[in-house]
């Protein structure tokens, strides 16, 4: 496994192996079989049996992950403080561009999930998810949830099992070529986005949960109702979709419809995307129309690809949330420790030390919460769907809560536009309703145990 580039700043030493998993203690104690259910559960909503834990989760972080946070959140503090977010928010080119090219080509970051025969970094989720953490801490306006996680995962999908293991497992599928790389369509964008050159976007409204049916992920019924839904017809695709989260930074657009995913130039003839007024304007919305447009069909399982996509976005997305929530904890901690009132920091009032107090506990919480997630799909558990749904059950309320209470103990300068705390309460609101609400994800924890409501007599 390679190490993300080294650039100025970086202090891994050359040739260390930052996305390395070792053995852990929770690895090891995995025989434990701990059931996951509770009393009166018996099985699924489906019928089937509830899931059980099969092995026990490491939630701790590696000295590599600590060294990837620690270069991340190096270049953050340089080249993406508050004050530039804030410029970068009131502009018309929300995305920070350089900050991109920074982390995306010249780290290497953006092709942390993409394996090395395809010119990735063959890295894991955990990684990806510290990724996120420190990207959430800074409100970062950079494409990498939704190109180096949602849109890899999309093209990850599209590829054989054979492929994506590597180059050795590849045979005789029409994917393998002689020097044992990968080829196809999705072997190719994979390649341009883990260069970092390229970015890809998945197009489907940011709202979509992992569990929604085909109609709920409006590719299908909507686009034959004229709402929001692509369609392939007469060879070209049609269509409009509303919602697509960095649509306005995308090189290429992975385009869902029921005869498949298709890639279409987002700058090619026939597509359009306008902006929409977004709450989070450092994750903005645009609305995608597809009139006539030309595009490359990547797998006709659309709905696998989409599912593997918004599946591990859900989970991870909890790393982000967690971020955003330990950013506001500190910012306040540190506020109420200097901020005096009565010949007294404020943070020293009994009622402020119980709120705060409060706050780091739900942190704590939500970072065991996301941890689990992000480990669940490193390990390819089968719980993987179970521990993203838990996560997002839980990190989104901390989140909207931390930011909450950084915006009321700050006080007066909480409230202007000015402090950056306004930043992280729209990016927790719009967390909190991406990939699935918390509610959609409790309800799908509770089928997922087995945990049925109250009956009705």
């Amino acid at each position: 496994m390679s190490t993300p580039h080294e650039t100025a700043g970086n202090p891994l030493p050359a040739g260390s192996s930052v996305p390395a998993r070792p053995e852990s203690a929770g690895a090891a104690a995995a025989t434990d079989s701990v059931p996951a259910t509770g009393p009166g559960n018996g099985s699924t909503a489906d019928g089937s049996a509830p899931y059980t834990a099969e092995t026990t989760p490491d939630l701790l972080y590696t000295e590599e992950e600590e060294a990837l946070r620690a270069t991340v959140r190096r270049l953050l503090a340089d080249r993406c403080d508050a004050a530039a977010v804030l410029a970068r928010a009131e502009s018309e080119a929300p995305h920070d561009q350089e900050v991109w090219t920074v982390l995306a080509a010249d780290m290497g970051l953006a092709g942390l999930l993409v394996p090395e025969h395809l010119g990735g970094q063959g890295a894991t989720h955990r990684e990806v998810a510290v990724v996120l953490e420190e990207l959430g801490r800074a409100a970062a306006p950079v494409p990498f949830l939704t190109s180096a996680v949602l849109a890899t995962e999309a093209l990850l999908g599209c590829l054989p099992d054979a492929a994506a293991d590597g180059p050795s497992d590849v045979g005789s599928d029409g994917l393998g070529t002689a020097d044992g790389s990968v080829d196809g369509a999705a072997a190719g964008l994979l390649r341009e986005l883990a260069a970092g050159h390229t970015v890809g976007v998945l197009a489907v409204p940011l709202s979509t949960a992992p569990t929604a049916s085909s109609g709920g992920m409006g590719q299908r019924a909507g686009a034959a109702q004229g709402e929001s839904g692509a369609r392939f017809e007469d060879g070209t695709l049609h269509g409009r979709i509303t919602g697509v989260a960095d649509a306005l930074a995308a090189d290429v657009l992975l385009v869902p419809t029921e005869d498949g995913l298709y890639a279409v130039q987002a700058d090619g003839d026939g597509v359009t995307a306008t902006a929409r007024t977004s709450l989070d304007r450092t994750r903005p919305l645009a609305d995608v129309a597809l009139a006539g447009a030309s595009g490359s069909l990547l797998t006709t399982d659309a709905d696998g690809a989409v599912r593997r996509a918004l599946l591990a976005g859900a989970a991870l997305l909890a790393s982000e949330q967690l971020g955003v929530a330990d950013w506001c904890l500190v910012e306040t901690v540190g506020y109420t420790r200097d901020r005096y009132q009565f010949n007294r920091p404020v943070g020293s009032f009994q009622a402020l030390k119980h709120r705060l107090a409060q706050l780091w506990l739900e942190t704590v919480h939500a970072r065991a919460a996301a941890r689990n997630a992000a480990d669940a799909l490193a390990t390819g558990s089968p719980e993987s769907p179970l521990a993203a749904s838990l996560a997002q059950s839980y990190a989104s309320g901390v989140a909207v809560h931390a930011a909450e209470e950084a915006l009321q103990l700050h006080g007066g300068i909480g409230m202007t536009w000015e402090h950056p705390v306004h930043l992280y309460l729209k990016r927790a609101k719009a967390d909190s309703i991406a990939l699935g609400t918390a509610g959609h994800h409790r309800e799908n924890l509770g089928a997922l145990t087995g945990l049925t409501g109250p009956q009705e007599i």
